[in-house]
């Protein structure tokens, strides 16, 4: 028989067998399940993200039941939202992104392109992908082409081209 843990609101959060808090995914959270899924975490992560960041709740048995009841149509949001990532993969893979930057005359960078400025670069091309899914191994800091690596979920990954030009305003840097 489970035992329970009080949230300061007065819900009483199930405890696993392991000690853990049980808890119902509401979203998939990668390295930990998918959406729909009972999983047992720390009381800290419990607290601190999973259930402030709306990506789980309470695992009463009326969720778990919901859950099953739901299932098929969770599978086919899942599927749809799958489906919608690879198609934004596709035309990220046939997309190149070119970020102007001040660099000296040897191509070299005065600062560095991250991941926030590919980002904002495909922004403007209506491209909506964050700066957390854009895998750099680490800041580029010289005039090319780079191949960046785009992961849009777990099993959604792809390269993108990065051209990084010299800025065309040469404002004279010291």
């Amino acid at each position: 028989m489970a035992t329970t843990t009080t949230l300061a609101g007065g819900k009483r959060l199930p405890k696993g067998k392991r000690g853990g808090i049980e808890l119902l995914l509401i979203h998939a959270v990668e390295s930990l399940g998918k959406q729909g899924d009972v999983v047992e975490v720390k009381r800290g992560y419990a607290y601190n993200y999973l259930l402030p960041q709306g990506l789980a709740t309470i695992a009463t048995d009326h969720h778990k039941r919901m859950v099953e009841k739901h299932r098929t149509k969770l599978e086919e949001i899942a599927r749809e939202r799958l489906a919608g990532l690879r198609g934004l993969l596709q035309e990220l893979v046939r997309t190149s992104v070119t970020i102007e930057a001040n660099a000296n005359d040897e191509g070299h960078l005065y600062g560095s392109v991250v991941a926030a400025d590919i980002s904002r670069s495909l922004k403007q091309q209506d491209l909506m992908v964050s700066p957390d899914q854009i895998i750099l191994q680490g800041p580029l800091k010289e005039v090319g082409l780079y191949t960046v690596k785009v992961r849009l979920a777990a099993e959604v990954e792809g390269d993108l081209k990065v051209w990084v030009v010299p800025s065309s305003s040469e404002g004279g840097a010291k």
